[in-house]
């Protein structure tokens, strides 16, 4: 079978959530998909950032009504899915149980025949080593994959350097983007497909960023329900290059609360310390070793990034609640990537204090200039693509949150803004 015939395959069965299939069109950055499907990152073959933004490679746009996921979650096969599901509950049943023979699921001939599959689909551009989808379609994508299975097999793999470009930022600087190679992507694929199941039952139900049937939408209603119920004090949360920042030793240990496999954590900690491929300005090339060297950082711009960020973001999460603060200060945490609010209820100045502390303890930085305290209804803020402001009136008296697209006015029309506001929260009313 070419690649182009396991691809067509493949994306025949991707499923809706009502059980029927539908073709979706490519993935871009910087929008989420609909509500219901699930998000994946993707390597793009030219780097871009349509959103502006934020986290490895994009910037979440929800307003962007467009059925398009960062990245393709396709159907896997019978055997692949069985041992997902295995996985997934026995982690649910069991909250403490260590998974300790994971290594040799990753290089299961079905597992790395599918994680390929989903690489072909997302594209992208070669790595360091300039091999190219289509460089390993007239080789045969088969035998290839075999053969790199056999390397993970043996214990030769090695990953290799991470190529580095430049994409711009709203305010004119630029973001780094990391481009494994094809190679790392599908072995770091197989991997997401084997941990994914066992962390989905681990992350909390504040974080909606990258996880199956969850979206940027659903953070966006989740925001606007805390308004709308009193929650008007909100801590509009900036990191300073929080997917740079996030401390080795603490992500391991926070992977290896769940996974005693030895080889598999070595593995991940050589994507971890994997050096930086780059050109200078004037095209040079060099080659660095900072994450190694400093311990910090995910693998940018890789498959395995989004759950190693969503694991860590969990610690900062799962401790708000468990040391109660949650409770005590009626402050909500909504959480997609590196993007979080803090919904509170005339608390705002205590939970930001506490919020700076656990930040500090966590080994991340608090961007002090963008981050701040808003008070509707006099203040706006904005998350996730969406203008966050309070003007509009419900029958009963009660004063709701109003939402808009970035850069737009509130509309002149109350009454039609209610209309919109119900119809985006599900509200019934004439």
């Amino acid at each position: 079978m070419t690649t182009a015939c396991l691809s067509k395959k493949i994306a025949a069965t991707r499923e809706t959530p009502g059980g029927g299939c539908v073709t979706q069109p490519d993935a871009r950055e910087g929008q989420a998909g609909p509500r219901g499907e699930s998000e994946r990152p993707i390597v793009p073959s030219k780097p871009g950032n349509a959103g502006g933004g934020k986290g490895p490679w994009f910037k979440v746009n929800v307003r962007r009504n467009e059925s398009r996921e960062i990245g393709l979650r396709l159907t896997p096969l019978p055997k692949v899915r069985k041992l997902q599901e295995t996985l997934h509950a026995k982690a649910k049943s069991a909250p403490t149980y260590r998974f300790y023979a994971l290594y040799d699921k990753v290089y299961r001939q079905d597992v790395m025949r599918f994680a390929y599959g989903c690489c072909f689909e997302n594209g992208g551009a070669a790595g360091v080593d300039g091999e190219t989808f289509d460089a390993i379609e007239a080789y045969g994508w088969e035998r290839w994959v075999d053969e790199l299975a056999e390397e993970l097999r043996k214990g030769t793999y090695r990953p290799q350097a991470v190529r580095r470009v430049y994409i711009p930022k709203p305010d004119g600087k630029q973001r780094p983007l990391g481009i494994p190679t094809i190679r790392d992507r599908v072995v770091q694929m197989a991997a997401l497909v084997v941990l994914e199941p066992i962390f989905e039952a681990d992350l909390q139900p504040e974080q909606h960023a990258y996880r199956p049937g969850q979206s940027a939408l659903d953070a966006v209603r989740k925001v606007q329900e805390l308004l709308d119920a009193g929650h008007r004090e909100v801590i509009d949360a900036d990191l300073s290059g929080y997917f740079d920042g996030i401390p080795h030793s603490e992500l391991m240990t926070s992977v290896a609360r769940r996974v005693s496999d030895g080889r598999l954590l070595r593995l991940i900690k050589s994507w971890l310390e994997a050096p930086v491929e780059e050109y200078d300005e004037r095209g040079r090339k060099r080659r660095t070793t900072r994450a190694k060297d400093e311990g910090r950082g995910t693998p940018q711009g890789a498959p395995l990034s989004p759950l190693l960020s969503n694991l860590y973001m969990r610690r900062f999460i799962l401790g708000w609640k468990s040391l109660g603060h949650q409770r005590r200060l009626d402050a909500f945490i909504v959480n997609y990537a590196d993007d979080f609010v803090i919904c509170c209820r005339g608390t705002a100045e205590e939970a930001m204090i506490v919020m700076r502390s656990m930040m500090s303890k966590l080994r991340l930085t608090v961007n002090e200039t963008k981050t701040r305290l808003c008070r509707l209804p006099e203040d706006t803020f904005n998350f996730l693509g969406y203008t966050f402001r309070s003007s509009l009136l419900a029958e009963d008296g009660r004063r709701l949150s109003g939402r808009s697209p970035v850069g737009q006015e509130d509309p002149s029309d109350l009454r039609g803004h209610q209309r919109a506001n119900r119809a985006a929260l599900a509200i019934p009313g004439p």
